[in-house]
């Protein structure tokens, strides 16, 4: 017998000993020794300790409490001796709860999904990937598609017997299968190749994981960086700024900076793309002066900031309306012999129109012209969003005027800002003119252009325009959560 029953015979003793004699007879009613009031109290009592008791259960109660429910009549569920089972699980006895499955099967009672993955999870843990295979065989002979846990398990399974190849192999199968793998089944994957000194293709593993929609969570990182550790094997340049970049895209800037400080610690040098890493991650979470500090720290190391350094830490300042620091980091910049790009202009110029100072805005845009850098899409939208803010509708409509008859090519979000603007400042049949002549300039609206056109119908009053366009927008598949408008008599 294994450790874990072992165990759970020295704790329950007596009455483990006393319920296994009886389940091994195959008769458990019959050969009970309680008497008709122990039986009674044992059908009527199990319901209300699975309720209360199970939360905080201990193993000696927990294989009890199984043997209880055994012994009553009629039988409970396959569900409710799943709850025992889970609970016995989650205190890792999972070679006793293979075990108590058997006792279930003496029962007769009838698996279902869920104790069906209760199971094979225990088998793949106790490396015993064969059963689990069969059991899977079996539950879908039965009519059981498996779950994305239950596949997980066995994902687990192969993990544990070092067959990491047949782990992504099935990954794989999962998803040409239509199951979509969670953060937790990519986290065995990188624990097993981790463990096998597999180092670069976990990395492959974490950066697929972004490519295909899979957040990467805490159980992530930590695998990663315990199984690089545990292995003995310390990540080069490389690797240490993916981590970086890994815990700044979840927030978690102080475990990136215990990064980073491990990376110094091991004679690793962190080069640009690590301390441009780092900055985004302290400017995305308004850690500017943090930011600032980092910047200079490299230029102390003799790692020479590159554009994407400079733009990033413009970027961060002037979305935190901080655009004179973001101006001082350019004056950095251009004394260095670099040149700004559209980003950094368009990123300066939008930052003096959404604070309001339309002269630095402007001094920004010719200095942009000068550089022989052309105004593009974003530089234009910038400038409409800016008349229409100061209700220069007019403005933004001649502007709108030479767009269309230049070669650039304009998209729905900029006529949303126009249409927007024209709301906002009473123009609302003008809007609809702007609105309906859209698909003759091959322009299809979207769910903001309905909305914002809606919002101005109602607020003028323009019923029948707006019941037209509620109809368009439904039709188009472009459905609001919950739309509401009150005629007034």
């Amino acid at each position: 017998m294994r450790r874990s029953i072992t165990i759970a015979i020295a704790l329950t003793a007596k009455t483990f000993l006393h319920h296994r004699h009886f389940l091994a007879k195959g008769n458990p009613v019959t050969a009970l020794s309680y008497s008709g009031f122990r039986a009674f109290s044992v059908r009527s009592n199990y319901r209300e300790r699975l309720r209360s008791e199970l939360h905080s259960i201990k193993l000696h109660d927990a294989v009890v409490l199984f043997y209880d429910m055994a012994e009553s009549r009629p039988l409970p569920s396959i569900i409710d001796f799943s709850r025992v089972l889970t609970a016995i699980a989650k205190m890792k006895e999972h070679y006793l709860v293979i075990y108590l499955f058997t006792q279930l099967e003496k029962l007769e009672i009838p698996h279902d999904l869920y104790s069906f993955s209760i199971l094979i999870d225990s088998l793949c843990r106790c490396s015993q990937l064969s059963a689990a295979l069969s059991f899977l065989g079996k539950m879908m002979k039965l009519g059981y598609n498996p779950s994305v846990v239950t596949l997980g398990s066995l994902v687990n399974g192969f993990c544990q017997v070092n067959r990491i190849h047949d782990a992504m192999s099935l990954v794989d199968q999962m998803v040409e299968l239509g199951y979509e793998p969670d953060a937790t089944v990519y986290n065995m994957i990188i624990d097993g190749l981790c463990e096998n000194r597999n180092l670069r293709v976990a990395i492959d593993v974490l950066n697929h994981m972004e490519n295909v929609g899979v957040r990467p969570d805490a159980g992530t990182y930590n695998s990663l960086i315990t199984g690089l550790f545990s292995a003995g094997v310390w990540p080069d340049v490389i690797t240490f700024s993916a981590l970086i970049d890994a815990f700044v895209k979840e927030g978690r800037i102080l475990e990136a900076k215990k990064v980073y400080r491990e990376m110094v610690r091991r004679s690793v040098e962190p080069n640009v793309v690590t301390y441009n890493t780092l900055i985004n991650g302290l400017c995305i979470n308004g850690r500017l002066d943090e930011a600032k500090t980092a910047f200079w720290l490299m230029v102390s190391k003799g790692c020479f900031p590159n554009l994407v350094t400079y733009n990033t830490l413009i970027n961060g300042f002037c979305k935190s309306t901080r655009v004179d620091d973001g101006m001082r980091i350019f004056y950095t910049m251009v004394r260095d012999g670099f040149v700004g790009d559209t980003f950094t202009y368009n990123t300066l110029f939008q930052g003096y129109c959404q604070m309001g100072r339309f002269r630095a805005a402007n001094e920004i845009l010719c200095r942009m012209v000068s550089c022989g850098l052309r105004p593009d899409i974003f530089t234009h939208n910038i400038w409409l969003d800016s008349l229409c803010e100061r209700w220069k509708v007019k403005k933004a409509l001649v502007m709108l005027d030479d767009m269309e008859r230049s070669e650039m090519v304009i998209g729905i979000i900029t006529y949303n800002i126009v249409i927007k603007g024209m709301c906002k400042a009473g123009k609302v049949e003008e809007a609809w003119c702007l609105y309906c002549s859209l698909h003759l300039k091959g322009v299809m609206p979207d769910v903001v252009t309905y909305m914002t056109m809606l919002i101005g119908l109602c607020r003028k009053r323009l019923w029948c325009e707006a019941d037209e366009l509620y109809r368009k927008m439904t039709d188009d598949g472009f459905m609001p959560i919950e739309w509401r408008y009150k005629r007034s008599n």
